[in-house]
């Protein structure tokens, strides 16, 4: 059974870069029930800013690639093309298997959990059940120029690669090892310690996180940490 839990709510978020820049965040409730069931709550950038925009737009498409099932167009399909392309292929679905009692489902939780003069993280918490023994869960993290809402990869955030990667393998040991586990067994690394594809910030520090199947199997479930500001400022262009 699936348990997403994510603090949701109005954000206020202010900044101060070369002159004072107010940012509100409200949320998108959303069901659809026609016949799958969609369900998507997220913030969205007020205001018409080239950095709200460049928000809203990467966090629709985000769920949008998610819900088409077509790799022709992920990249530019509209959220509203994708619900109905999801719908279609549910209801192709039952066309095929009549006697199924499966409902698809997908379910898509957002949150800002960071942001300062520099960038603003926000986590995608995606859940789709299109049959199978359970559904998927893959949470997703953004972080924004806050000059122009531009996506930052690694590269963009960290300064000193090697070096980081090597307090990253520390903390990530003391996470294995506070959980009671071998990390020779049951996480596998086939070319050496790498990084997750997904880093962000936390009020804490900075947040690592691996999906499921990306360093270990379902039943190891994600495995994050959080490597506090004090031992990697040095490290980091922006947080």
């Amino acid at each position: 059974m699936r348990k997403i839990v994510v603090v949701l709510g109005g954000f206020l978020l202010f900044f101060s870069c070369e002159e004072e820049l107010n940012l509100n965040f409200t949320e998108i409730n959303a069901i659809y029930k026609e016949s799958a069931i969609i369900e998507i709550n997220i913030p969205k950038a007020e205001g018409k800013s080239a950095l709200s925009k460049a928000i809203n737009s990467t966090l629709e498409n985000h769920i949008a690639s998610v819900l088409n099932f077509s790799e022709e167009d992920s990249e530019t399909i509209q959220l509203d093309e994708a619900i109905k392309h999801f719908e279609a292929e549910f209801k192709a679905f039952k066309s095929d298997y009549e006697e199924s009692a499966m409902v698809w489902e997908a379910v898509f939780d957002g949150e800002v959990i960071y942001q300062s003069p520099e960038v603003i993280c926000i986590a995608i918490n995606g859940y789709t059940n299109t049959g199978g023994a359970h559904g998927n869960m893959n949470i997703t993290l953004y972080n924004f120029d806050i000059k122009d809402g531009a996506v930052l990869k690694h590269d963009d955030i960290i300064l000193k690669m090697e070096e980081f990667m090597e307090i990253a393998k520390q903390y990530f040991t003391k996470e294995i090892e506070a959980q009671g586990e071998d990390m020779a067994e049951d996480y596998f690394f086939e070319e050496g310690f790498h990084l997750p594809a997904n880093i962000g910030f936390n009020d804490e520090g900075i947040l690592l996180l691996y999906n499921v199947y990306e360093i270990a199997s379902y039943a190891q479930g994600l495995t994050e940490f959080t490597i506090p500001f004090e031992e990697v400022n040095s490290f980091l262009k922006v947080h």
